[in-house]
Order: C-alpha cells, then sequence, then structure tokens
C-alpha cells in the first residue's frame, strides 16, 4: 500500500450534531423556493432512488464468523450512473449515508459531471481489524451488491477507513464475478490498476482554485492575503500546499493533536515533511507555537478553510469569525444554524459541494480513461479539472449574484435545476 500521506481520502464526514440530512435539506428547500421547482419534481429529488441495505458474514482469523451490516444508497441516476465512496466506520448509519448520497448527486451537478449521487457504508471498526480481515469483509460487500454496482450503472470510491486498496480488491471481486476486466467499475484504485495521476491531490486543489477564484471576486492579491486551515489530512495538507505555493501566508494549520500558529506564515513544506515522518501528526512541530484548536476558527486571517469534520462553524461562534473568505474543504462544517449569522456579517463562503468537489472531477477522470483504455498526463488531468472548477465557480457565483443569495444557496440552485431541467427534457414519472 502507498505511504499514508499519499491515501487518498473524501472530505471527513457529518455526523449527528445537528442531523445532516435536515441540514442538507433546510438548503435544499431555500434553493426550490427560489427556483419554483414543481411538487412532483421536489418529492422525486427529496428523496434517494434506491436504499440497499446488505448483510455480510465474514470468517475472522480466530476462525469464528461475524455479520456485518453494510448499505449503499442511489440517490439518483438522471444525470448518469451513480457515483460515490464507500466508509468503513463504526459509527456509520442510514441517514447519514443517504445526506451523503444526496450531497453527491449535487456536487456532481454542480460541476456538471454527467453522473448522480450514491454513498455506501459498513458499520466497521477497520483499525481492529487484519488486512485479511477487511479483504474478505471487502469482496463479501462487493459480491452483496454485485447487481447494484456497474461501470454504467453505480462506481464506488475511496471515503473514510477505506482506499487504493480495499478498490483494487473490489474491483477484483466484481471482476472475477463478471468474467472480465472492469477496471472502470471504481475510481480512486492505485495507478498501476488503471487509477488516475493528480488523483491525490485532487480535492486540495479545487479548494486552492476555489480560494483563487473567489480572492479574485473580492479584489484581493494571494501575495496579500493569510490564511488558517483546519484539518492537516490529505484535503486540507494539500491545500496548503498549493496556496502557499500561489503565494498566501499560512499563518495556522491544525491536526487531531491540537493548532499550531506562527503569525509570519508557516513553512508548509516542512510542516508536511514533520507530519509525514509523525505518523501524520503535526504534534511538536517546531515551525509553530501550539494553540487553542477553537481558537483557530476565529483567528486574525483573510481566508479561511476548514478541512476537518463537520459542524465546526456554529451559531456559538460564527459571530467571532474574522475571515473574509471561507473556502470549504470538508464536507458540511458550517451547520445551517450558522449560515444567517456568516451572512449578515458579508463573509464570502465557496461551499463545500463546490469547494471540495476537485476529487469526483478527477474521479470522473479516472473513469473516463479507464473508458478508453488510454492513459492522461498529469498536465492534461489538472488543466481540464481547473477549467471545470473555474467554469462551475463562475456558474455559481453568477447565479448568486442573479437571485441575490448566497454562494451556498447558489450551488444548490445550479445543482437542482440541472437535475430538474434533465427530467423535464426526458419526460415525466
Amino acid at each position: 500500500m502507498a505511504a499514508h500521506h499519499t491515501v487518498y481520502k473524501e472530505p471527513a464526514p457529518i455526523m449527528d450534531r445537528e442531523n445532516p440530512l435536515e441540514s442538507m435539506m433546510s438548503r435544499f428547500n431555500i434553493a426550490a423556493d427560489i427556483l419554483g421547482l414543481d411538487d412532483a419534481t421536489y418529492n422525486v429529488l427529496k428523496v434517494a432512488d434506491k436504499q440497499v441495505i446488505v448483510n455480510i458474514p465474514v470468517t475472522m482469523d480466530d476462525g469464528h464468523i461475524r455479520v456485518f451490516e453494510g448499505y449503499r444508497v442511489i440517490h439518483n441516476t438522471i444525470l448518469g450512473p451513480s457515483k460515490g465512496g464507500i466508509r468503513y466506520d463504526k459509527n456509520v448509519h442510514l441517514d447519514e449515508v443517504k445526506a451523503l448520497a444526496a450531497w453527491m448527486t449535487w456536487k456532481c451537478a454542480v460541476v456538471d459531471i454527467p453522473y448522480g449521487g450514491a454513498k455506501g457504508g459498513i458499520i466497521c471498526d477497520p483499525t481492529t481489524m487484519s488486512a485479511g480481515e477487511i479483504e474478505r469483509l471487502t469482496r463479501g460487500y462487493t459480491l452483496a451488491l454485485k447487481d447494484i454496482f456497474g461501470p454504467d450503472r453505480d462506481i464506488p470510491a475511496p471515503d473514510m477507513g477505506t482506499g487504493p486498496r480495499e478498490m483494487a480488491w473490489l474491483m477484483d471481486e466484481f471482476s472475477k464475478t463478471n468474467g472480465m476486466t472492469s477496471p472502470a467499475v471504481v475510481t480512486g484504485k492505485p495507478l498501476v490498476m488503471g487509477g488516475s495521476l493528480g488523483r491525490t491531490e485532487a480535492t486540495g486543489r479545487g479548494v486552492m482554485v476555489s480560494a483563487l477564484a473567489a480572492l479574485k471576486k473580492l479584489g484581493l492579491k494571494p501575495n496579500d492575503v493569510s490564511a488558517a486551515v483546519q484539518g492537516f489530512g490529505n484535503v486540507g495538507s494539500w491545500a496548503a500546499i498549493l496556496l502557499h505555493a500561489e503565494g498566501v501566508k499560512i499563518k495556522g494549520v491544525s491536526d487531531i493533536s491540537g493548532a499550531y500558529w506562527n503569525d509570519n506564515g508557516i513553512n508548509i513544506d516542512e510542516a508536511v515533511a514533520y507530519k509525514n515522518a509523525h505518523n501524520g501528526r503535526l504534534e511538536g512541530f517546531t515551525g509553530a507555537t501550539p494553540m487553542d484548536p477553537d481558537d483557530l476558527l476565529t483567528s486574525d486571517v483573510d481566508v479561511l478553510v476548514p478541512a476537518a469534520v463537520e459542524d465546526v462553524i456554529t451559531e456559538h461562534n460564527a459571530h467571532l469569525i474574522k475571515a473574509k473568505l471561507i473556502v470549504e474543504g470538508a464536507n458540511g462544517p458550517t451547520s445551517a444554524s450558522a449560515d444567517s449569522i456568516i451572512n449578515e456579517k458579508g463573509i464570502m463562503v465557496v461551499p463545500d459541494i463546490l469547494a471540495n468537489s476537485g476529487g469526483v472531477t478527477v474521479s470522473y477522470f479516472e473513469w473516463v480513461q479507464n473508458k478508453q483504455g488510454f492513459k492522461w498526463s498529469l498536465d492534461m488531468v489538472t488543466d481540464r479539472a481547473d477549467r471545470i472548477m473555474n467554469d462551475a465557480f463562475e456558474k455559481v457565483y453568477q447565479t448568486s449574484q442573479k437571485y441575490n443569495v448566497p454562494m451556498r444557496i447558489a450551488a444548490y440552485v445550479v445543482a437542482i435545476d440541472k437535475v430538474a431541467q434533465t427530467y423535464k427534457f426526458r419526460g415525466g414519472f
């Protein structure tokens, strides 16, 4: 398996502090009102097309058989085959999977990719399982869902607790079941098996591209602004590396071990090297001073990138935020109750379904390459991904101006409008 820091992970999840489904639906409802969405389309988009629950018996290393519960939710397939990660986590539950599946529908629609939304998960604790147990679990899950998955039906990807290794097993099991090698059935595979160049940094890169596009609208130059990045995993560290390379001064970063501040700017290359040498943690990093993680979100910076977990910006701290721009690397980092406070303060937010969709964009490229049987160069991948992100940003920005709504609502308006129009052209129910 690749070294720890190169494993791609979807932006972190949304747990149940505010029910993820309700947070998403409250914003969906506002956008639907703005569009004057008809009842029929509204009722179709509000619910998932299909929810599959499977029980997977797995022979554990000590010989006894354990049964795991797994899910796959297909939210919508009107735009194309469904797409979405698989999560191995002991807190997986159906409501969360449903919210994330809907999220994927809007994410793909915002960046104009021909996919619908899906999500999967298995209730398990992969940290306590051996590689063999995880492999048998993955193969069992694949077999149980062999009629759901398919390069033109439903295409899984890595998420929390899964990575290229699990995708390789899934692709192998699906291929054996179908009697042919089928690389396009999953994305996020190892490079040698048809994974795409540029996939690892894709989500963080999309965050950087979104941030630069937003700074331009605000009349700010990258060299003149400072930023704080909350979460220094795959998405946060790549966003920091790439923003730093564009001239942005990164004053604060945080991870599970705590938060770190340097008023003159943190040397991001040193921080990443330190993290990679210390089991993925910044603990003990001397290029910055430790600070209270809660203070990072309200620190004196121009740009705030929440790239860790959900619900970190809430009604309790939103009024203290000093940043002019928030670019959401994580899924659902801002709770619905904080939206109005942030809007009143006039802070521009590039919402998660736009800012972190660089990952699914390059996943789409991986699938296209697999279907073509042809590999693209890294330059080709990044140029095309940047163009898609910039086009999507511009469309959402223009929509926010047209309806005089925040970027978050505008992103939902763009997404829902695309899906609703497709229903109209394809014909009724």
